[in-house]
């Protein structure tokens, strides 16, 4: 079989970054990468359109995608995982603001179900005590996957809105910032100590927090499994040439399935107890026979 030109979306990171530019290459498969500005911006493309061979997305909008039967299996190839404590912060102009003060009140996000509030609403719920269906969400965007939808305690933001200012007028209580720099004074995180709450978090639940891994067509997985396998293995070559983790930090984007398992596990459970997807999958369903040996 000839060269097998892939549509593929996939974000640049020091972990992809050797693949992006073309220092990977075969015979055996081409990328043809989606140009975004974003990579997340384009997710809805994968989910609903089925645009893409190989695609980034976000674990949340994934598990989504496969309850409701969207045609893809998983990599077990994490390309971006953080801890999202740092991420949920409150105008200290307006008074302190603790985790257990959210009952009741009103959170800014981008989506309901954006895998950063997701993973917030999680340890909101599991380690501060929040009965997060008391909370108000405040959003900006639909969800990725066009089936789901908003629970009743979402609400949409007014056009024209802007979450800083929302958060600086006192519209919303606290909100889930993308850039975690804090440059006005006002703004607070609302975890005291966030890398602290992140180490405990990681004791307690033995994982990491994922956002996004990989993706593959499941017919391309079922028609062409040796293309599957020399994706996953340009993208392991992609992450063996990224600065590996200084001593004593944790690998961030771990690869393989059983690396994985307890990361995907707690994934799942949190997204289970949103309400987010209908049943509990168990890690292996996430696979098929092809892409669940490929460590193999």
């Amino acid at each position: 079989m000839g060269l097998r030109l892939l549509k593929t979306l996939l974000g640049d990171y020091p972990t992809t970054r050797a693949l992006r530019r073309g220092e990977l290459t075969l015979a055996r498969v081409a990328f043809d990468f989606a140009d975004v500005p974003q990579v997340a911006s384009a997710f809805k493309r994968t989910v609903r359109d089925l645009e893409f061979d190989v695609s980034e997305l976000a674990i949340v909008t994934y598990l989504m995608a496969k309850a409701h039967g969207k045609p893809y299996v998983l990599l077990p190839a994490v390309v971006l995982g953080r801890f999202q404590h740092p991420f949920l912060v409150y105008n200290s102009a307006r008074g302190e603001l603790r985790p257990r003060d959210l009952n009741g009140r009103r959170v800014g996000i981008r989506s309901y179900s954006v895998t950063t509030s997701m993973w917030l609403r999680g340890i909101l719920a599991n380690d501060f005590g929040v009965n997060i269906d008391s909370v108000r969400w405040v959003t900006f965007e639909e969800p990725h996957v066009a089936e789901f939808k908003d629970p009743p305690t979402v609400e949409r933001a007014s056009e024209g809105k802007e979450l800083l200012k929302m958060l600086l007028d006192g519209e919303v209580d606290a909100a889930v910032m993308r850039d975690t720099k804090l440059e006005d004074p006002r703004l607070k995180r609302l975890i005291p100590d966030p890398d602290k709450a992140a180490h405990e978090w990681h004791v307690k639940n033995r994982a990491i927090q994922i956002n996004h891994m990989v993706v593959v067509r499941q017919t391309l997985s079922q028609s062409d499994p040796d293309a599957v396998r020399e994706v996953y293995r340009l993208l392991r070559e992609a992450k063996r040439r990224a600065p590996a983790p200084a001593p004593g930090e944790l690998d961030m984007t771990p690869f393989g399935l059983e690396a994985n398992r307890r990361n995907l596990e707690v994934a799942i459970d949190y997204v289970h107890q949103q309400r987010l997807i209908p049943r509990r999958f168990k890690v292996d369903e996430l696979f098929d026979d092809v892409t669940r040996n490929l460590d193999r």
